[in-house]
């Protein structure tokens, strides 16, 4: 008789007995189990989940369905971001840092270019369309975040319609991204100085028609939400974490204002002209998964209000300045998207090639060896959408970083992942996950 490809192997450990699991053979794990005399069981969730956003590993161990001590792997993500920025340029590492939570890439790039430009001292000298194309975008994008976020975690407890919807919305943003930068992501758009490039023709005309479907669009997540009995038997009272807990945790973002507390950066350390737009903080006082998930519905009304203004602002800026006048700093490509992809248009290079040899020199020399920053270094922390994101610059007057380093909210929210868990069932452990919305890239880097 030839051996079940599919019994759990068995091997002795310092841990003690150590089933490996590779098929449908509970009944072989449940009488090893029997044998031991010991209730415990370890299990291992991932390193695969849908509502991680990425590769996460969970280390479980069980007394029956309740969850006794959670655990995370991390790293399966590392692709050593933080360190290849320090072999490019200050305006090349745009494209790195743009790619580490790929759910919200114009907070990346803001949070690094903003230091980068704290550095050169041009932090009044950035144009205001520049400011509030900034704004416009990192609003978007905190709108395509959330609805990620509410779209996998309904999916992961079954209310598909959510996670179809949330798709399907996310989709129009990326189209805007696509009009705006060329790209549905990794957009490396925010520069130091300023922005890429200016609007382009009928964007705005494009964001005002989001608007108005968005504002009948949103309503449908609180129909088939806020108050369905199944999907709050789901979410509340699931992954509850207090005030106290979430400030010794260094939690920001959603699961600290679902505690009740105000605090977010646009309002209490503004960038990038936040003072001057009309919005409120949004939060709730349950402390739970269902707080968390409605805080992020109400933010994305919230979004909408600010995009509307910054449309209307860039409606009367029409032909301003989207760089610094720096000549030494301003990044020098004007680019055209169209069929062919994207890079300088046809006639910003007769314009370089015909300028003058030494604007040629110069062009050449800022775009292959880059600008210098003065020594120093500069922290400016922004609010993503799942906290408080900052980049760490540090300058030793050259060329190139000397060091980047984020402090991602995704990091250091995961860290809520035992004390969210523990004492609950295993199914509820994929709800806490997905109230917090770790996204791994921006978790390993």
């Amino acid at each position: 008789m030839t051996a079940d490809p599919y019994a759990a192997t068995e091997s002795d450990t310092t841990q003690g007995r150590v089933f490996t699991v590779t098929g449908q053979d509970w009944d072989s794990i449940v009488s090893g189990i029997a044998e031991e005399h010991d209730d415990k069981v370890v299990v291992n969730m991932g390193p695969q989940h849908p509502s991680t956003h990425g590769v996460l590993r969970l280390i479980l161990e069980l007394e029956g369905e309740t969850v006794t001590q959670a655990r995370c792997g991390i790293g399966y993500l590392h692709t050593g971001i933080e360190k290849n920025m320090e072999y490019r340029t200050w305006v090349q590492g745009v494209t790195f840092c743009t790619r580490m939570d790929y759910l919200s890439p114009f907070f990346n790039e803001a949070t690094y270019v903003l230091g980068v430009e704290r550095l050169l001292d041009i932090e009044d000298d950035i144009p205001e369309k520049a400011q509030v194309m900034r704004v416009l975008l990192m609003e978007l994008n905190r709108i395509s975040s959330h609805l990620v976020c509410i779209a996998t975690g309904g999916m992961e407890i079954g209310a598909l319609t959510v996670m179809t919807i949330g798709f399907r919305e996310r989709e129009l943003v990326l189209d805007l991204f696509e009009l705006i930068t060329g790209l549905r992501m990794n957009h490396a758009f925010i520069r130091p100085g300023g922005v890429a490039q200016d609007m382009p023709a009928g964007a705005l005309d494009e964001i005002r028609d989001f608007i108005k479907l968005m504002k009948k669009r949103l309503p449908e997540y609180a129909d088939l939400c806020n108050a369905n009995p199944i999907f709050k038997a789901r979410l509340v009272d699931v992954g509850h974490l207090d005030l106290a807990g979430c400030l010794a945790l260094g939690l920001s973002g959603p699961p600290l204002r679902a505690t009740g507390y105000p605090w977010d950066l646009r309002k209490s350390q503004p960038y990038s002209g936040y003072e001057d737009y009309d919005f409120e903080v949004q939060t709730w006082d349950t402390a739970d998964a269902y707080g968390r998930f409605r805080v992020r519905l109400n933010e994305m009304w919230e979004s909408l209000k600010i995009v509307e203004q910054a449309v209307e602002r860039l409606a009367g800026l029409e032909g301003a300045p989207v760089m610094v006048a720096d000549k030494k700093i301003a990044w020098p490509s004007q680019l055209a998207i169209g069929s062919d992809g994207m890079g300088n248009s046809l006639d910003h290079i007769k314009h370089i090639m015909g300028e003058s040899m030494e604007g040629l020199i110069h062009h050449f020399k800022l775009v292959t060896e880059g600008f210098r920053v003065p020594a120093g270094q500069a922290y400016v922390p922004i609010e993503s959408p799942r906290g408080e994101l900052g980049a760490h610059v540090v300058s030793d007057g050259g060329t190139r970083p000397f060091r980047a380093h984020f402090r991602d909210p995704s990091f250091t929210n995961l860290q809520a992942t035992s004390v969210m868990s523990e004492g609950g069932q295993v199914a509820d452990v994929i709800v806490a996950i997905a109230s917090i919305d770790p996204v791994m890239g921006g978790v390993d880097r």
